[in-house]
């Protein structure tokens, strides 16, 4: 089965090889050609991102056909207009190498499929040479095949040989076609992969995206039993000592009695805000109707006029709603505390696969990002995101956040 499936892939290698070939030749060069016109970076912009694509078909058929399990090129970054959509097509990394991929895959499939119809043809028509050998019309008297040297395969023994001779190829076929076969995966893996260095980056941006993801549901499911279980266990512990404390008031009770049991109901009311408090800190259930009434309720709250500018188009995954919430929180709270400012603004706009969220202020300014912020930017960094503050003396201070909006 995967000599068949190895024989199919040089078969089917062979002409995408010779397409990708003619299509490097004809798009990259002529966009190289004319880089220096209006048309040829779009052009070129264009033809590296084909190159892609036709590297990632390739990179597939090695996958599905010779039972690669390499990961493929990396995704290419996303852009918001034309211009970026040129700028990261002609910095296409990945595009560019399958773009040489594509330059060596046609030797290297005329070569495979050569030896691979040599094998399997020639082996095939001489491994049946004894069925039809007759059939071959005789040249100077002789029957069969002729060899140079005027050597005819024109007998039974000779004829047998032959078969033998093809049997031994078709069974060599495959460990043949495998070995040239080899020169393919090294390209492939070299060319179309994301190389061990990346694929290792690779490996540890999913394990430490199933961390925070992890560690955002056990926040939740923390904040679920706070609310669902010990809350509402203090709750009625309050209102069983203030029941208690309203029947000794009643009675001839001890007046130090009295008073211990109203200090027990402040300090169980206390602590039951305190663990409200906790369980905010923990995940805001404000966050379940969504990241923007969360940021519109964070802005309607705060003690000085927030100006909420800009909307939600999609929201963003768990996690960075999370991250997101607690930052426009604290900015927030900075803003107040520290800047002396009249007003502020809360900026929302996506940009590709990003949410970045501004925070302004017409405060005194001389905010340093490796002062109070310096806990923002370490827990934005968990998800790939990054922090900015500008902040000259005199104000006004700007700071940004952006988020990877994954979905």
């Amino acid at each position: 089965m995967r000599g068949t499936k190895r024989l199919l892939y040089a078969l089917v290698g062979l002409p995408l090889g010779l397409f990708g070939l003619a299509y490097v030749a004809v798009t990259i060069v002529a966009g190289s050609a004319l880089a220096l016109t209006v048309v040829g970076l779009p052009l070129l912009a264009a033809a590296v991102r084909g190159a892609r694509l036709l590297g990632t078909l390739h990179h597939a058929l090695a996958q599905r056909l010779l039972e690669m399990t390499a990961a493929g090129p990396v995704a290419p970054a996303a852009g918001t207009g034309f211009l970026d959509w040129v700028t990261i097509g002609l910095t296409d990394r990945a595009g560019w190498q399958a773009a040489v991929y594509l330059l060596i895959k046609a030797p290297i499939a005329v070569l495979t499929a050569a030896i691979a119809l040599f094998f399997y043809g020639y082996g095939l028509a001489a491994a049946t040479y004894p069925a039809w050998w007759r059939l071959i019309p005789p040249q100077e008297g002789h029957e069969g095949l002729q060899l140079p040297g005027d050597v005819f395969l024109d007998t039974w023994s000779r004829a047998l040989m032959v078969a033998v001779v093809g049997a031994a190829m078709l069974l060599a076929a495959p460990r043949v076609l495998r070995t040239v076969l080899v020169l393919d995966r090294v390209a492939i893996a070299g060319l179309l992969g994301p190389g061990k260095l990346r694929e290792r980056v690779r490996e540890l941006e999913r394990s430490r995206a199933f961390a925070v993801q992890d560690a955002a549901a056990a926040l939740r499911r923390i904040e679920r039993d706070l609310h669902d279980g010990t809350q509402a266990r203090l709750v009625t512990l309050a209102m069983k000592i203030g029941a208690a404390k309203e029947h000794l008031a009643q009675t001839d009770a001890d007046p130090a009695a009295r008073d211990l049991v109203s200090q027990a109901h402040q300090e169980a009311k206390a602590a039951l805000v305190e663990l409200r408090d906790v369980a905010r800190g923990i995940h805001p259930p404000i966050l379940d109707s969504g990241l923007d009434t969360a940021l519109s309720t964070l802005a309607a709250r705060s003690p000085i006029p927030v100006e909420l500018t800009g909307a939600l188009t999609r929201q963003p995954s768990a996690e960075v709603r999370l991250i997101a919430y607690f930052c426009v929180a604290e900015l927030l709270t900075n803003v107040v505390k520290h800047s002396g400012a009249r007003c502020a603004t809360l900026d929302v706009e996506h940009r590709g696969d990003l949410l970045r969220l501004t925070v302004t202020d017409n405060g005194t300014g001389g905010a340093r990002p490796r002062s109070g912020l310096i806990g923002l930017a370490d827990r934005v960094r968990t998800v790939d995101g990054r922090l900015d503050v500008d902040s000259p003396d005199g104000g006004p201070t700007v700071v940004t956040v952006e988020l990877p909006c994954g979905s």
